[in-house]
């Protein structure tokens, strides 16, 4: 069970067909939708202003979700937001990417079909336009994602469509082996890719 508080006489909700990681914290004015992926360490922090997440949509391992009362944060449907990522009052567009440990910050907009590289940060009220490659710090448009740039970004994002239902199905906690165990298997496509 994840660690969900109430504040202000706002509670956290999510859709019975989401996954949320029993570590990730959820607190106030929370929305998580249908399919939607929360995964471990995340923190969403419904405590200033709403935090929807899309059907989904996904939110990895150690990532921050906050704003203020102004602007909700958004993750759109199918959004997809890399390990340690920070977005604070802003809105990601549909099937957008946002890469590990970037930071978007209040007012901005990233655009349906855009990708936010790794480490880049997104200053306060930039609109990146769809199908864009962003980049830097600050981050600025290089290029125009292709038809293959965007379905490469979705098939990752249907890898955690796919999470979703195997963390439903069999995530649980156990005690650790002491050793592993004889022929010990491996993940293949088969067990993680859904195309």
């Amino acid at each position: 069970m994840p660690k969900v508080y109430a504040i202000d006489g706002f509670t956290p909700v999510v859709d019975p067909t989401a996954y949320v990681h029993p570590s990730a914290v959820l607190i106030g004015d929370v929305l998580i939708g249908p399919g939607a992926y929360i995964g471990p360490l995340a923190s969403l922090r419904g405590d200033f202003g709403r935090i929807i997440v899309e059907r989904g949509g996904n939110v990895q391992d150690c990532c921050v979700l906050h704003g203020g009362e102004q602007d909700d944060t958004i993750v759109d449907i199918d959004g997809h937001i890399g390990h340690g990522a920070i977005l604070h009052g802003c809105h990601i567009g549909r099937n957008a990417m946002v890469g590990m440990n970037a930071v978007v910050m209040d007012g901005a907009v990233v655009g349906e079909n855009s990708i936010v590289g790794a480490m880049a940060f997104v200053k306060a009220g930039l609109a990146i336009p769809p199908r864009s490659l962003v980049v830097g710090a600050p981050a600025r448009v290089v290029r125009e994602l292709s038809d293959a740039d965007i379905a490469g970004k979705s098939r990752g994002t249907a890898m955690y469509h796919r999470l979703t239902q195997r963390s439903l199905g069999t995530l649980r906690a156990v005690d650790p082996l002491s050793r592993p165990e004889p022929g010990r298997r491996r993940f293949t496509p088969a067990d993680v890719d859904p195309l």
